[in-house]
């Protein structure tokens, strides 16, 4: 075996090392430290080199803080009453029904997700949702995996819903309008396919009902703090809105809100250092970036590139359904393995051409966004919503372990992936 070939052999061991300590988290490690160790095996063994690792963490600055300014305003929310006046109006509404709330946790998460992004989701509804589990002793399972799976279901509807979604649509220029006609069915059809099989799969732990209280028997204190909380995340979400409509950072309104949150909040005498510090779940900075190291190394070698031209080849030895078919499963396959943002990074790649422009097929991109936005709901690794919802519930007290989620989502992600794809095939054939 030659150097390069020795570094590519060198590469996958790290990479595959680090998913395997990730997924099975064996003493003292977690997510974080487990992928804090793979990419500094990279720069060890010079796979990447120091100057890579700060041009990585440039190119992550925008998620980065794009996430500490969300955790901020979420637990400026938090100390507001926020959550609790939310869940005490989806208690309301489900008069006592274990399924009836499971649908309210559905449709508040396609709501938030549509318009302020699957991490939006998974920290805002997250909390909201573990609330009510442990006010009314109800299983956790189905409401705070519903958390995270429609924060990757619904992250189909819109450009804005997922980040990941934005390069498709700036690399090829798809307008908002030729987006929903090509997606909008899909979409549809995967969410209600996702509360189908929930509703099945945890039957048996949501036929318990619990009983229904009015609003007056959570504290919630609506005062004029609360006001000013709630006002301040209507203008975060507007500017969240406005950033989306003219591709600025994201990180631009998530910072701006917290600033203006965090410094109200102490001027209400509401909010120390300590709990702002608290507040943050410091782990999940050190495994994006970690992450971002390791699958610069598997790109650095050429495995990434080689992945994506057998995502090109593929779908052009088989018919119109087929390419479709193929090009989501394989997108989804390799979200899991290399996170979907590097993997949709590959495949716009792969699939544009030399002048920048889509394949004569462009539902093969849409299929490549279907397979990033649904592929994470397979393994936690897969999405930064989801690895930032694991981590929100173990600050919690609640440990979900990864391979719960990867039994999960091998049940539930196949039949999502094939009907997304048969809805975009129906949606080609009515669009062209």
């Amino acid at each position: 075996m030659d150097c390069e070939g020795n570094r590519v052999f060198l590469a996958l061991v790290i990479f595959a090392l680090a998913l395997a300590l990730v997924m099975f988290r064996p003493k003292p490690f977690n997510e974080a430290t487990a992928a804090a160790l793979g990419a500094a095996l990279m720069l060890a063994t010079n796979v990447i080199s120091p100057v890579q690792a700060l041009q990585v963490l440039q190119a992550n600055a925008n998620v980065l803080l794009f996430f500490l300014g969300l955790m901020l305003v979420s637990a400026v929310s938090d100390r507001a009453g926020v959550f609790e006046w939310t869940a005490a109006g989806a208690v309301k509404l489900a008069r006592g029904s274990g399924p009836a709330l499971l649908l309210i946790v559905f449709a508040l998460g396609a709501v938030i997700t549509a318009f302020f992004s699957n991490d939006a989701t998974a920290l805002v509804l997250t909390p909201i949702v573990y609330m009510l589990v442990t006010r009314f002793k109800l299983n956790p399972l189905p409401f705070v995996f519903a958390c995270a799976f429609i924060a990757n279901t619904a992250s189909v509807l819109l450009p804005v819903s997922n980040p990941v979604n934005l390069l498709p649509v700036d690399r090829f220029g798809i307008s908002l309008g030729e987006y929903l006609r090509f997606l909008l069915l899909p979409s549809v059809l995967v969410i209600a396919l996702n509360i189908g099989l929930f509703a099945f799969i945890f039957r048996k732990q949501l036929s318990t009902s619990f009983h229904n209280v009015e609003s007056s028997n959570f504290s919630i204190k609506v005062d004029s703090f609360f006001v000013f909380v709630c006002c301040g995340l209507a203008l975060t979400a507007a500017g969240y809105v406005v950033t989306s409509v003219y591709r600025l950072p994201l990180s631009i309104p998530a910072l701006a809100g917290a600033v203006i949150l965090v410094s109200g909040s102490i001027g209400f005498g509401r909010f120390s250092l300590a709990q702002m510090t608290r507040g943050i779940s410091w782990s999940i900075f050190l495994f994006i970036f970690s992450l971002a190291l390791l699958v610069q190394g598997v790109e650095n070698v050429g495995l990434t590139d080689a992945f994506g031209r057998a995502l090109a080849d593929l779908p052009s030895r088989v018919g119109a359904l087929g390419a479709i078919v193929s090009t989501a499963f394989l997108t989804a396959f390799g979200s899991n393995l290399i996170n979907n943002w590097s993997m949709m990074m590959v495949s716009v790649s792969s699939l544009g051409a030399s002048n920048g422009a889509p394949p004569a097929d462009h539902s093969l991109v849409y299929a490549s966004i279907l397979g990033a936005d649904l592929g994470p709901n397979i393994a936690i690794v897969g999405s930064l919503s989801s690895m930032l919802w694991l981590m929100l519930l173990r600050r919690r007290g609640l440990d979900i372990h990864p391979l719960q989620y990867l039994k999960l989502g091998l049940i539930v992600t196949p039949p999502l992936l094939f009907v997304g794809a048969l809805g975009l095939y129906v949606s080609s054939l009515i669009w062209g």
